[in-house]
């Protein structure tokens, strides 16, 4: 199981500083934490996180190796301050930025050109979903957001209902389970060369510790995405809790 944290635009450098330290206080064997913080924590986050097992990324980068573009952050500066893996396409970024799915696929592919991970975020807005095209635009948003190449072992997909991030809504359980059934099967198998379901795919949304065991217990659905509920360490703490009791189930 993944489960990982977007601090979005959030925390004072003391309070992040606190809170990296106090992932950094337990080990997870079972489960693959994530940290996604502003461009100007990384370093400082790569230094306070560097004996413990949280993967660090950067929640964005730009689709050009280097130039005249003031204001953003390239792959290669996240790989040099520590991040090893980078946040792309997340709603607020395609909403606030008017960042193409297309867009999304040239920064994914200049992040693995420089060895980042890559968890690259679609989903539906409320009016998409009440008109009955919620799956038709999140496999097109895919499908059009994945780059050319894929190595294996390198992409994580997050699924996020636009509606329900920071909102305190959530997808019912049915809904949920039927998204990533049909991300599953769409996902690209034949490029990566390791079947359906090979590519992690993330449930986003207003996670939270009283409904993350049940959504992590669905079947296509490898971890979440917690952005609110990551800014509180026994919050995100309870939620990687419920993540590691499902490996342990599914081990048994």
């Amino acid at each position: 199981m993944i489960v990982a944290a977007n601090w979005k635009m959030n925390l004072s450098l003391e309070a992040a500083g606190a809170l990296a330290h106090g992932l950094a206080m337990r080990r997870l064997g079972s489960v693959r934490r994530l940290l996604f913080v502003p461009h100007p924590y990384v370093l400082p986050m790569s230094i306070r996180l560097q004996a413990s097992d949280v993967r660090l990324g950067g929640q964005d980068c730009h689709q050009a190796e280097s130039g005249a573009h003031t204001g953003d952050v390239s792959a290669m500066m996240l790989r040099d301050c520590g991040a090893v893996t980078v946040l792309l396409g997340h709603s607020e970024r395609r909403s606030d930025h008017s960042e193409s799915s297309a867009l999304v696929a040239a920064k994914a592919a200049q992040a693995l050109a420089y060895g980042l991970d890559i968890v690259v975020c679609i989903g539906e807005t409320l009016a998409e979903r009440q008109a009955g095209v919620a799956e038709d635009v999140v496999i097109q948003q895919l499908r059009d957001s994945l780059p050319t190449e894929m190595p294996a072992g390198k992409i994580i997909i997050a699924y996020e209902p636009v509606w329900a991030i920071g909102t305190g809504m959530v997808a019912s359980l049915d809904d949920i389970a039927a998204m990533h059934q049909a991300i599953a099967k769409a996902l690209p198998s034949s490029q990566n060369g390791t079947g359906e379901g090979s590519i992690p795919v993330l449930y986003g949304g207003s996670v939270k510790a009283d409904n993350a065991a049940d959504i992590f217990a669905l079947p296509h659905v490898s971890g979440g995405l917690v952005g609110g509920a990551s800014l509180e360490l026994r919050a995100f703490d309870a939620i990687c809790d419920a993540a590691a009791d499902i490996t342990t189930v599914a081990g048994t």
